[in-house]
C-alpha cells in the first residue's frame, strides 16, 4: 500500500511525481491488503438486519455496542446454517474478510456460525419456544391419548446406538410387540430434517398396507450437550411432531434434558427405557388383571342369579296354587258331565216321538181312509178327474214324506254320534283337569267325611279318615295311631 505513494511531492500545484490511480486500482489494492493482512477471521457479534433475496444468499450485519460489519453467507452454506441465522442471536462467525468495491465497503464471507456460548443458545431456544407456544402447538388439548396395547410401534432413532437396544429389550421383557425402526442421525446438521421426514413418513403409511402403519411412535436419543440435542429443538421437528396423527412419545436425552419436541409430543418420557414402558403394559400384570376381572364377573353373575332366584321365589308366593286355578272349572265340568247323558236321552226321545207322529200319517190304512173320504166327496159327474189328481198328489206327498223321514233319521243319528263324541271329549278333559290325574302321579286325597283334610292338625282331630289313591280308597279309624278300618274299591 505504501508503495503507491512513494516519491510523494507536497506541492499541490505540480503534483510532483505522485502517480495517478483509477478508483478500481485503489479499491483492488485495498482489497488485497485487507485479505492479505487478515485472511481467515472469527468475529463475535449479534446478528441483525437479516435479508435473504431470491438468489438464496443471506446478508446480515454483525454488531456490538459500537460498530457494525457486513456479512454474507453464500447459498450453499445458508441452507446448512439456516437454523442459527436469527436476529438478536449472539454468534461467533468464521470466514474471510474482504471488500466490496462497488460500495467501498468491507465485509465477512461467513462459512460457519456457532452460538456465542450456551447462554446464547438458551436465549434463542426460549424465544423459539414462546413463538411456537403462541401458535398453540404445545396446547394440552392437542395431546392424543396413547393406545393401551399397540399392535405396531415405530421408533425414530439411530440404528447403531444403545438406545434402540434398550427399547427393544424393554419391550421384549414387558409385552413383545412388532417394532418398525426408521434410522436417522440424531445430531448434526442433517438431524432435524431426517427426524421430521421419519415422523411424516410413518404417518404417510396407509393402514392395511404391506408395511404396517404404527399405532404409536417413539422419537428417542441418548443424553448429550445442548449442542448435541439441538436438532430436536428445530422448528421443522416440532411442527412434524405436533401434526402427527399417530400418538408420539418423546424420549430425547436424560431426565434433566429438555427439548422443544418434548412440548409438542403427546407424552414425554424421561429416558428411552421409560418410553418403552409407556408404550405398553406388562404381560404378567395384564394377565393378573384379566384373572381378577374374570373372578369379579363370575361372582357378579352368580350373585345376579341368586338375587333373581330369590325374587322369583318371592313372587311365586303371591300366585295361586295350580289346583286352585282349575278347581271351579273342574267342578263345573263334573256337573256338565253328569247332566249331559240325561240331556242326550231327552233329546233322542223327543226326536223319536216326533218321528213316530210323522210316520203315523204315512200308514197305508190312513192313506186309504183319506182317499176313500176324498172319493165320497166328489160326485160321479166329473169328480174322477179330481180324485186321480188327488191320488197323484198324495203319492208325491208320500214320496216326500219318506225322503224327509230318511233325512230326519240320518240327521238324528249324525247328531247323536256328534254328541257322543263331544261327550267323550268332555270326559277326557274332565279327567285331565280333575284331581284323579294327579293321583296317578303319586298324590293322594285325605278326607274327613265330605271335608278334604289339608293339615296335620286337622288329621289328628278327625274321627275317621278316608285316603283316596289312584287305585282305590283306604279308610282309617279314629284317634292317633289309628289303624286301617277297611278298604274298598271305587
Amino acid at each position: 500500500m505504501s508503495e503507491l505513494f512513494e516519491d510523494y511531492d507536497s506541492n499541490p500545484r505540480t503534483g510532483g511525481n505522485t502517480p495517478e490511480f483509477t478508483v478500481s486500482e485503489i479499491s483492488g489494492a485495498i482489497k488485497r491488503v485487507i485479505e492479505g493482512e487478515f485472511g481467515r477471521v472469527r468475529v463475535r457479534g449479534e446478528i441483525g438486519n437479516v435479508k435473504q433475496p431470491q438468489s438464496g444468499h443471506v446478508y446480515i450485519k454483525l454488531k456490538d455496542d459500537r460498530n457494525v460489519i457486513d456479512g454474507i453467507i453464500w447459498r450453499d452454506n445458508a441452507r446448512r446454517l439456516a437454523a442459527l441465522i436469527e436476529e438478536g442471536l449472539e454468534v461467533v462467525a468464521t470466514g474471510r474478510l474482504t471488500t466490496y468495491g462497488p460500495y467501498s465497503t468491507y465485509q465477512v464471507i461467513i462459512e460457519d456460525i456457532q452460538p456465542a456460548g450456551e447462554g446464547a443458545l438458551m436465549a434463542m431456544l426460549e424465544k423459539r419456544k414462546k413463538a411456537l407456544e403462541a401458535e398453540g402447538l404445545f396446547a394440552p388439548e392437542r395431546k392424543k391419548p396413547l393406545p393401551y396395547l399397540p399392535e405396531a410401534i415405530g421408533v425414530v432413532t439411530s440404528p447403531s446406538g444403545a438406545v434402540i437396544r434398550d427399547i427393544l429389550h424393554r419391550l421384549r421383557d414387558r409385552f413383545p410387540r412388532k417394532v418398525l425402526i426408521w434410522p436417522v442421525v440424531v445430531q448434526g446438521e442433517n438431524c432435524a430434517q431426517e427426524v421430521a421426514n421419519a415422523i411424516s413418513g410413518f404417518n404417510g403409511l396407509p393402514p392395511g398396507g404391506e408395511v404396517p402403519r404404527p399405532d404409536l411412535l417413539i422419537v428417542a436419543r441418548g443424553g448429550g450437550s445442548i449442542e448435541d440435542l439441538w436438532g430436536f429443538n428445530e422448528e421443522i421437528v416440532v411442527r412434524a411432531a405436533a401434526s402427527s396423527e399417530i400418538p408420539l412419545i418423546s424420549a430425547v436425552g436424560h431426565e434433566t434434558d429438555t427439548t422443544l419436541i418434548d412440548f409438542a409430543a403427546d407424552k414425554r418420557a424421561p429416558t428411552p427405557t421409560a418410553a418403552a414402558e409407556f408404550a405398553g403394559p406388562v404381560l404378567v400384570e395384564l394377565l393378573a388383571r384379566l384373572d381378577g376381572h374374570k373372578g369379579r364377573l363370575t361372582n357378579a353373575a352368580a350373585q345376579s342369579v341368586r338375587m333373581r332366584g330369590q325374587r322369583l321365589a318371592d313372587l311365586s308366593r303371591a300366585l295361586s296354587r295350580p289346583e286352585m286355578l282349575t278347581a271351579d272349572a273342574a267342578q263345573q265340568m263334573d256337573a256338565w258331565g253328569a247332566r249331559l247323558p240325561r240331556a242326550l236321552d231327552g233329546v233322542a226321545k223327543s226326536g223319536r216321538l216326533r218321528l213316530a207322529d210323522a210316520a203315523g200319517l204315512l200308514r197305508p190304512s190312513m192313506l186309504r181312509r183319506v182317499t176313500g173320504e176324498a172319493r165320497m166327496k166328489f160326485s160321479a159327474h166329473g169328480a174322477r178327474f179330481r180324485i186321480d189328481e188327488a191320488m197323484r198328489s198324495l203319492a208325491t206327498l208320500g214320496d216326500g214324506l219318506e225322503q224327509a223321514y230318511s233325512r230326519l233319521a240320518a240327521a238324528a243319528e249324525g247328531q247323536a254320534a256328534a254328541w257322543r263324541g263331544r261327550l267323550a271329549e268332555l270326559e277326557r278333559l274332565r279327567r285331565t283337569l280333575g284331581y284323579e290325574a294327579t293321583l296317578q302321579r303319586g298324590f293322594a286325597v285325605v278326607r274327613d267325611g265330605a271335608r278334604v283334610v289339608t293339615s296335620k292338625a286337622d288329621a289328628e282331630e278327625a274321627c275317621a279318615l278316608e285316603i283316596q289313591f289312584s287305585d282305590g280308597r283306604l279308610e282309617l279309624g279314629a284317634g292317633p295311631g289309628r289303624k286301617a278300618a277297611g278298604s274298598r274299591e271305587d
